[in-house]
Order: C-alpha cells, then structure tokens, then sequence
C-alpha cells in the first residue's frame, strides 16, 4: 500500500530563483511538481520525505534555464492484487475511491443477496434491507486485479468475500 522509496527526477530552474535561496526554490518546485502526480512503476506520491542529493546544474543553451539532477525520498502510494482496503462508493455500479485510485466493483463481485435499486438514490440492497450499499458508503473490499497505465493506476474489487462490505452508510448516520 504505503512505500517510502528513493527517486530521481531533473528539475529545470528560471535564473530567476538563483541567489541564496536557490535549494529551498529547488525544493519547493519539486515538491509542487511530483506530490499528487501518479507513476505507473511506482504509485502514486503522496508527499516528498527528504532530498538525498542535489547535483550540479547544467545550463541549457538560449534559455537561462538550469537544469539540476535532484535524488529525493517520498512516499507512494500503490494498491496491489489481494490488497484489502477501505474506500468510499462515489458511483453505482460501484465504484469506489480508496485515497487516489479508483476501484470499480462490478455486480458479479457483490454478494448474491443484494439487488441494485434504482431510483433517486440508486443502491445495492440486502433482500432484508438491512445493508445499503449507496453513493458515500464506506466499504471495506478486496482488490483483484490491477490496471497500470503510464500515469494512472486502475484496480478491479469484489466484496463478495467474509468480512467485506459496507463499514458505513451516509444514510443511518
């Protein structure tokens, strides 16, 4: 789920920044650039820990701009298969957001006994009407699969398993 890893990235700085200052604009424009952004290879970065190094800076011909090679450490975020977590419905059919990543369930991974029902409030209900599954619901399911893409991370989940489902309806609270 949560990495703390080490990455590299080159970072270009306007001559503007230079002076005094210079590593802690450096500092701020990564920490602006990366945290928030989705690698397929290693998460999505939930936030900027530590810089182990700052190389030296090549300037860039025409420009002004320098281009400096930073090694920095954060923490990731990245679901994997078999992974249990908890996320909230934010669309039926159902899918749910756990942090960043978008997980949809799809009706063959909801237990047997419950029925969608549409309407207002579309929901998945329990044929006693003692379970609610609707937009809001925070659920606890099970990851299955997973999607990579260069920039986003896509997961498949079921809750058709012991001790998955809803945690909290919106409704009753």
């Amino acid at each position: 789920m949560f990495f703390h890893i080490v990455l590299e990235r080159n970072m270009q700085l306007h001559p503007r920044y230079f002076g005094r200052n210079l590593r802690d604009n450096l500092v701020a424009k990564l920490m602006k650039d990366v945290e928030g952004t989705c690698s397929g290879r290693h998460g999505f970065v939930v936030a900027v820990t530590g810089i182990e190094n700052v190389g030296k800076g090549l300037i860039r011909d025409g420009t002004g701009f320098v281009t400096f090679p930073v090694k920095y450490q954060c923490v990731v975020f990245r679901p994997f298969k078999g992974e249990i977590l908890e996320a909230v419905v934010t669309m039926m059919g159902f899918f749910a957001e756990a942090g960043p990543v978008q997980i949809f369930v799809s009706n063959h991974l909801i237990p047997d006994d419950m029925e969608f029902q549409s309407g207002d409030m579309p929901n998945y209900t329990t044929s006693d009407g003692s379970v609610k599954i609707q937009k809001d619901s925070e659920v606890r399911l099970k990851i299955i699969g997973t999607r990579v893409d260069a920039t986003e991370i896509f997961c498949i989940g079921t809750i058709k398993d012991d001790f998955l489902g809803v945690i909290n309806d919106p409704a009753t609270v």
